[in-house]
């Protein structure tokens, strides 16, 4: 039943998200581990603020304790990029993080890291996968488990310094800080509101903003595994209480990350929602133009290609991959990128951690408004008259089973298209359908690896064309 997508595994909470089912994941873990020969390090562990997060790590504690597995536990809601961090600093084999990350409130899940702080790819997915087999079949409940939280043998494993309780944020902050100019955001007395939506970033943005001198406001900022009634994902239908803020407050930026703040979503001096593509294109040109950085960006098959355009003009390439981060971060090493990015929000940077940071990005947006000495709405601006106007859609579509298997028939295995009406210049089957127009458009379809749903993508000069050529994928599917 356990299944890991492109952002790890991620199930509804009651139907396959259960204590059997972690602590199944937790004895598979614990098999890979001992079969590697690792066993030695401790796997260290976090949590975001969904529903039964924190029990799930006492769960698999139980299991990783038996397996005479040593556990850091991150015993306080953290960012998902601390535990990658700590990964990658520690020089651990394992790390995990329970999160259903940006998904709607009903689901939980779990992302693994593998050495480095990286996102376990398709191979050690599958690897887990397979010693899941094995697990589900010497997997026993405890008999004696009484309901109680914590239960008696995670305390005991505490007592016996099988499970470490600890809060490593000091190191994951000092190492943002140090990678920040400070000196210049000090300059500025820039206001900044920002939107936690519910989760787990509040602490760490706040304590680097602070130091930087800014003035900081918060909203969204409470425990509530409802997430607000919205899905915690930083979107510009999500966002409309942070944009009102902002022009309410006359603030400089509005910062909002997902549930378990590996994304980022902006809103401008102007209380404009930015796109995840624009915060990745201005955060590249910056490193290019102000820092004086060289080197590639590597992009996913659903990203702007805008993207390519800045790197054309500093003499850069663009390389782009499948979607999930791990190929982004896997791809940035090989080509020595600088930055390395995603529609959905979530980017990395040279230097950091190895996958998705929205605490990182979003301290080095407000770095690039004070360097520059411009506002966020000016800069965006100022690369649109450069690079030319775009517009990107996105469409989302459930279906059934019975649906997905003849749309993957139609896309996949005849690989048939609706007639369309500009020249294509080649068609790519890297990630679901992707086609390339010679117009420099681009149009894509392909199932999400972590909801049920088909995504089309769309990104031409005008709007009515990337609507138009949605509506014609629409149709052609029977959507």
């Amino acid at each position: 039943m356990i299944k890991f997508g492109t952002g790890g595994w991620r199930a509804i909470i009651g139907e396959e998200f259960t204590k059997e089912n972690i602590q199944k994941l937790a004895l598979a873990m614990s098999l890979k581990i001992k079969a590697e020969h690792v066993e030695n390090k401790p796997v260290v562990i976090g949590y975001d603020r969904r529903f039964l997060s924190k029990e799930a790590v006492i769960w698999s504690c139980e299991i990783f304790g038996q397996q005479g597995i040593k556990v850091l536990f991150v015993d306080r809601s953290s960012p998902t990029p601390l535990i990658m961090f700590y990964v990658m600093k520690h020089d651990l084999s394992y790390g995990m993080m329970v999160t259903a990350s940006h998904n709607p409130a009903i689901y939980n899940g779990i992302k693994l890291f593998t050495k480095g702080g990286r996102d376990a790819d398709e191979h050690q997915t599958a690897d887990i996968e397979r010693y899941l087999e094995q697990a589900d079949k010497l997997y026993v409940p405890d008999p004696e488990e009484n309901g109680q939280m914590p239960p008696h043998a995670y305390q005991e494993l505490v007592k016996n310094g099988q499970v470490v309780e600890m809060n490593p944020m000091n190191e994951y902050l000092d190492n943002i800080i140090s990678l920040i100019n400070l000196d210049a955001i000090r300059e500025r007395d820039l206001r900044i509101a920002i939107d936690p939506m519910y989760g787990v970033s509040l602490t760490a943005l706040c304590t680097i903003l602070s130091i930087a001198r800014c003035t900081v406001e918060t909203i969204n900022s409470q425990h509530d595994t409802l997430f607000g009634g919205k899905m915690p994902a930083p979107t510009e239908n999500t966002l409309r209480n942070l944009q009102n803020y902002v022009l309410d407050r006359y603030c400089d930026i509005g910062i909002a990350t997902d549930g378990d703040a590996d994304r980022l979503g902006v809103i401008d001096d102007k209380g404009h929602y930015l796109h995840a593509n624009t915060i990745l294109v201005m955060l590249y040109y910056y490193l290019l133009k102000y820092r004086g950085w060289r080197g590639p960006a590597v992009r996913n098959l659903s990203t702007t290609h805008v993207l390519d355009k800045v790197a054309e003009s500093f003499g850069q390439k663009c390389y782009e991959v499948p979607v999930g981060f791990k190929y982004i971060s896997a791809k940035m090493q090989e080509t020595d990128a600088i930055i390395g990015g995603e529609s959905s929000g979530g980017l990395t940077v040279k230097g950091h951690i190895h996958g998705k940071d929205g605490i990182y990005a979003a301290s080095l947006l407000v770095e690039m408004m004070a360097v520059s000495g411009k506002k966020l709405s000016e800069i965006a601006e100022d690369i649109r008259k450069e690079y030319g106007e775009i517009h990107m859609e996105e469409r989302a579509y459930r279906f059934t089973a019975e649906e997905k298997e003849r749309i993957h028939k139609t896309l996949m295995m005849d690989q048939a298209l609706p007639k369309i009406p500009f020249e294509i210049d080649h068609i790519s089957y890297m990630d679901g359908c992707k086609v390339y127009l010679k117009n420099g458009g681009w149009v894509s379809a392909r199932f999400s690896g972590t909801e049920p749903l088909l995504r089309i993508f769309c990104e031409m000069q005008t709007e009515h064309e990337a609507v138009m050529l949605c509506e014609l994928f629409e149709k052609f599917l029977g959507l």
